[in-house]
């Protein structure tokens, strides 16, 4: 049987409420947040019966299951004609005039969008991929991309989303400059919402299933270089030797257009030109504060660590900032290595990691300096280097952050450095992609391999003098006679 009610449940009493008689009844008035006056009926215990304004509805769905909602409505006679409709709907699920799945979808869709892509962003909350929980800044880029999508789009209904709007709209961030990568992400995050509302009985169908993705190869935005094993050795050097030489910087004149107030003065920049001389003014400095000086040759042995794992090993940022002195198995027979835990990896995939005995060497010397301070799991990098000190000790080592062709340096190029350097050593293809960890092989070979370090040209010279016959002899032996 159908009908239509209005919940009652008991309250405390409001704050400031005034107890008055009608009726012969004790009565309970107060005014709302809104200022409006508001009364209820007083209960034996001091508790007020609370009536809502909306109407509900109460009825049997077509498989028999009693289900009760609320109508939205606050006058009796509309909530009767919602709940008409709704038995209407029962009656043609029953006759098969139209089957659950539609009736499920018809009901979802006059929900606004907004609260879909709560229910959607409180499901990536929840959801876990290879067992560890979505992150939080993933969820947040995920609803910003959303929102703007909606709001350009002009999507206000789940049904309102169609594969020639978004196509539209790809067509108009093309022209707005937006890269094919972002062009894809924000497909992506679409794609991926219409398939959770698929799954959910939001939507009958994708609607955007099947729009191409841009070609992102070809419109990179970001191109890292590798580094050479020459400015890798500057670098490390800067990194060890800058806590110190920060501290003998000269002082500078600012230009008058820069002076504000007192600040008429900076230090002079670190640079390749001025970093040895800075380095023994640092150290002269020091030597009135000798409590300071195993401080900052501790931080800067760490960051030069920090940046030889990721030249060595091919780690992530914050895979290194995961490891622990539990992590380093320096003993290790026949080859020392570091173990990475699934929960720590990008790929969620456990991974041993073979160390070289020089890195090992290092390693073992930077963890003897802190001494007992570091347990079995304490972080090798209490200080993990952020950006903006990897641009710093870039500059002291002479490395420009962007070349002439545009390729930056930053400190995810460490690990294209690590992957270049295996591909220009020889390493066969499948070892190298194996050493990065990565899934796919063009992944390692066309995104991780620097080609300007590779020596194409030594390639080339290999091949046989096509006019004659012969191949031509590059070795040592034979350039020297």
């Amino acid at each position: 049987m159908a009908t239509i009610y209005r919940k009652k449940y008991p309250v405390p009493l409001p704050d400031r409420a005034e107890i008055i008689t009608r009726r012969g009844k004790p009565v309970a008035r107060w005014t709302s947040g809104k200022g409006q006056i508001r009364t209820a009926p007083l209960l034996d215990d001091g508790r007020i019966m609370f009536v809502s304004d909306c109407w509900y509805v109460r009825y049997r769905d077509a498989d028999g299951a009693m289900r009760r909602r609320s109508t939205g409505c606050r006058e009796e006679q509309a909530a009767r004609k919602v709940l008409s409709d709704i038995l209407a709907d029962v009656e043609k699920v029953k006759s098969g005039i139209i089957t659950s799945q539609e009736k499920q979808v018809a009901d979802h869709a006059g929900k606004p969008l907004a609260e879909h892509l709560t229910d959607y962003l409180g499901h990536l909350e929840r959801k876990r991929v290879r067992g560890r929980k979505v992150s939080k800044a993933y969820r947040t880029n995920v609803k910003g991309r959303l929102k703007r999508l909606f709001d350009e789009c002009r999507f206000g209904r789940i049904g309102d989303i169609s594969r020639e709007a978004m196509e539209k709209w790809l067509d108009l961030a093309e022209d707005a400059d937006l890269s094919a990568a972002t062009r894809n992400e924000y497909l992506t995050s679409l794609s991926a919402f219409c398939g959770w509302a698929v799954k959910t009985g939001r939507l009958a169908s994708n609607p955007v299933t099947g729009i191409g993705k841009a070609d992102a190869s070809s419109d990179r935005r970001r191109v890292r270089r590798a580094l050479t094993m020459d400015e890798v050795a500057r670098l490390l050097d800067a990194a060890r030797r800058r806590p110190i030489a920060e501290l003998g910087r000269r002082h500078v004149p600012l230009p008058e257009e820069d002076k504000c107030g007192r600040s008429t003065w900076t230090h002079e920049p670190l640079t390749t030109e001025n970093l040895d001389r800075c380095y023994e003014a640092g150290l002269k400095y020091l030597a009135g504060h000798p409590k300071r000086k195993p401080e900052l040759e501790r931080l800067g042995r760490e960051r030069s660590l920090f940046y030889l794992l990721a030249v060595s090993t091919g780690l992530r940022r914050k895979e290194l900032m995961s490891l622990t002195a539990g992590h380093v198995h320096a003993s290790a027979v026949p080859t020392p290595f570091l173990e990475l835990y699934g929960k720590d990896a990008k790929s969620g995939t456990a991974a041993i990691i073979p160390l070289r005995p020089d890195v090992v060497d290092e390693l073992q010397a930077c963890m003897d300096a802190r001494g007992d301070n570091l347990p079995p799991d304490g972080r090798l990098f209490p200080r993990p280097p952020r950006c903006p000190v990897f641009d710093a000790d870039c500059q002291a080592a002479g490395i420009a952050k962007t070349d002439t062709r545009g390729r930056q340096v930053d400190i995810h190029a460490l690990r294209h450095t690590f992957g270049t350097h295996l591909s220009a050593s020889g390493v066969h293809p499948r070892t190298a992609m194996a050493a990065m960890r990565h899934s796919r092989i063009d992944l390692t070979m066309n995104y991780y391999t620097d080609p300007v370090l590779l020596d194409v040209a030594g390639a080339v010279g290999a091949l046989p003098d096509f006019a004659t016959g012969h191949r031509t002899d590059t070795s040592p032996t034979a350039a020297g006679a």
